[in-house]
């Protein structure tokens, strides 16, 4: 049995050294040290020695565990050492070599159309001004003449927080702020987000951007109207652009009308993006309701003023003949980098 343990010793220090991999030391380990193991196998036998050879045998199995032991955590400490010098050895940097250069990054087709805009308006003598998008009931519509009971509410298909709380579908609420801090004349425009709950495609989304404008002075005219918006659509659009203007009814302009671009993917004749029809709202207009100017504390006697909201993203369609405003959000490469 003496002559056993130390073949196992021997066998134990010879194939750990040879080891090569932290699997195969625990393959080992197993095979000498396990509870199946060589050594486990040979101390099963000590019941057939006497009393005398027990002890010097059981001393000599103590000897070679722990023997044993010791090469397998100087062989552990090897191997993960040269694992180590080996991963730092692959993962070296060579701080001398040039870095990749980050690719230039550039405005969204959203921002290149409404920085013109905001240039285009700022040279008419305009100001840009911002308000929340989570506003109250009272400045989203009831200052716009939209009571809780009128039907024109229900258009707007709004996210409602609370009763009284809701993300403003138009930056129409802007201009009322303006007016109750403001003494005319004003000339403002009021770009931002805006929330509705409309349903995804081509000219639709439940977020988009909305650039608001109004003008409050003495002497105010449909016909400054008019003559402001043709200026700013052929300003974007070339002296080309056809626009047309069409009576229409908003609760806080009187009269109103809505502004149509001819549809830049047919000119007119009717496809998918104008749903036929030849021609894409853009925005709507009218002369400030005079109760409006009222609950402002602006005297609708002596003063007028015309108020209107452009879709910022119906902008950028016709600007760079994009025929769906989804692309405009889906942060595709391949659509940005065009721009």
């Amino acid at each position: 049995m003496k002559a056993a343990l130390e073949a196992i010793r021997a066998a134990a220090h010879q194939q750990l050294q040879q080891a090569g991999s932290l699997k195969e030391l625990d393959d080992l380990r197993v095979k000498f040290l396990g509870k199946k193991g060589e050594l486990t196998a040979i101390l099963k036998k000590m019941g057939s020695l006497s009393a005398e050879e027990r002890p010097v045998i059981g001393q000599l199995a103590n000897q070679i565990r722990e023997s044993v032991e010791g090469d397998l955590a100087a062989r552990t400490q090897a191997l993960r050492a040269a694992l180590q010098a080996e991963k730092l050895r692959a993962e070296t940097i060579d701080v001398t070599m040039p870095g990749t250069a980050p690719a230039p990054g550039h405005r969204h087709p959203l921002s290149l159309v409404l920085d013109e805009v905001k240039e285009i308006f700022l040279g008419m003598g305009f100001d840009v001004v911002q308000g929340p998008e989570v506003e109250t009931d009272y400045y989203n519509f009831e200052a716009l003449n939209l009571p809780k009971d009128h039907p024109a509410r229900d258009t707007q298909d709004t996210f409602y927080i609370s009763e009284n709380i809701l993300l403003r579908t138009q930056t129409s609420p802007v201009q009322i702020r303006t007016m109750e801090q403001r003494k005319p004349p004003i000339r403002i425009i009021a770009p931002g987000r805006v929330y509705r709950s409309d349903a995804v495609d081509a000219t639709h989304s439940p977020i988009f951007h909305q650039i608001e404008g109004l003008v409050v002075d003495k002497g105010i005219t449909m016909a400054d109207l008019k003559g402001c918006l043709e200026t700013i659509v052929k300003r974007l659009y070339g002296d080309e652009a056809v626009v047309r203007f069409r009576p229409h009814h908003f609760p806080f302009t009187e009269p109103s009308a809505e502004v149509d671009l001819q549809c830049f993917g047919c000119h007119g004749e009717g496809c998918r993006l104008c749903k036929g029809e030849g021609w894409i709202e853009i925005l709507g207009c009218g002369m400030v309701h005079p109760k409006v100017l009222s609950i402002c504390g602006i005297d609708p006697e002596e003063y007028s003023g015309f108020a209107f909201g452009i879709g910022l993203e119906r902008l950028v369609m016709g600007r760079y003949n994009i025929d769906d405003m989804r692309l405009l959000y889906e942060n595709d490469m391949r659509f940005l980098a065009q721009f």
